[in-house]
């Protein structure tokens, strides 16, 4: 799926500052990004590099990969629905 990777990271990044309890606009200023593009990272409208991907995990302390990835939790759903197809 084109974009689906965006979204991914977006999905990610999110869960992480809802994790930390903080506003859209407090995790960007963490971040050092503007809100309302932090926003659109979110929402995966970003098309995000690799180095901005590694500079976003270090401020947040994980890993680019947990970034990247989808939770093991939400990827055992989806091999699910789909061999129910």
């Amino acid at each position: 799926m084109e974009g689906e990777l965006q979204r991914v990271v977006g999905e990610n990044l999110r869960r992480h500052r809802l994790r930390l309890g903080l506003s859209q606009e407090a995790f960007a200023e963490r971040l050092g990004v503007h809100r309302t593009y932090m926003g659109g990272v979110e929402r995966g409208e970003r098309n995000l590099t690799l180095k901005t991907v590694e500079k976003l995990a270090e401020t947040i302390d994980v890993s680019p990969i947990e970034l990247l990835s989808r939770p093991v939790s939400e990827d055992r759903g989806s091999r699910t629905s789909s061999s129910s197809s």
